[in-house]
């Protein structure tokens, strides 16, 4: 297992984000009554009525904290209020900061599963973060030889059946979470190519630079952040 446990650190009073930093935020979507209150009266509008939508409570409760805790962390890089956040949508639905916030030159990502949800925040870069569970699925092979390049699909069928399903997480958190740095859909998923083993940290074969981060978040979970450029510094914070 090569995705690390990174120490995550009680948040700072002094959020600074340098053009080479890349800080990652771990965030708890069970939050108390009084958290959700506060944090949905930070909501827009149109994310108030996507909340009214979900037909369970749990799911309602941890969307609602999802998106307030991200405009809350946002918001403390601004320097503004959560509420004052404005967010414009990309044809694929990808959040970005308003062009009334161009000047920060802030990207972020978000990436949920279950009650736990990462934030990745950088400057200057963009910027993907995808979490995964390690779950047993029974037709893993098959999903490999669907959504993975040949190469990937070769060394899936190298492995014991016990490291298959990790590997299979790895390379999924991987690829989306370029993909969701750069826009792209999933369409794209085995279009995206992937280097890593069972004992090797992940890289990604493309021609232009890219790096990518592979995290444990908590036990038996993966996750990976994709950040444009190399040579940077990550930094996780608990929320």
């Amino acid at each position: 297992m090569t995705a690390v446990n990174h120490q995550w650190l009680p948040a700072s009073a002094d959020l600074t984000l340098l053009q080479d930093d890349v800080h990652v935020w771990r965030i708890d979507l069970d939050q108390a009554e009084a958290q959700l209150q506060f944090l949905t009266e930070t909501l827009s509008s149109d994310e108030l009525s996507r909340a009214k939508r979900f037909y369970k409570e749990q799911h309602r409760h941890r969307f609602i904290a999802g998106r307030g805790i991200l405009r809350v962390i946002l918001g403390r890089y601004l320097g503004i209020e959560p509420q004052q956040l404005q967010f414009y949508y990309q044809s694929l639905g990808k959040p970005v900061l308003a062009d009334t916030f161009s000047d920060s030159r802030l990207w972020f990502n978000l990436t949920h599963s279950q009650g736990l949800a990462l934030c990745a925040v950088s400057r200057d870069r963009l910027v993907g973060v995808d979490l995964e569970y390690i779950r047993p699925i029974s037709d893993v092979l098959n999903l490999a030889n669907r959504y993975f390049s040949s190469g990937e699909y070769t060394v899936m069928r190298s492995l014991p059946p016990h490291q298959m399903q990790e590997i299979f997480f790895r390379y999924w958190t991987c690829k989306e979470a370029y993909l969701k740095a750069t826009g792209a859909g999933i369409a794209q998923l085995e279009e995206i190519e992937v280097l890593l083993s069972p004992a090797e940290p992940a890289r990604l074969k493309i021609d232009q630079q890219w790096s990518l981060f592979e995290l444990a978040p908590v036990p038996n979970s993966v996750a990976a952040v994709a950040v444009e450029g190399c040579g940077l510094h990550l930094k996780c914070w608990q929320y």
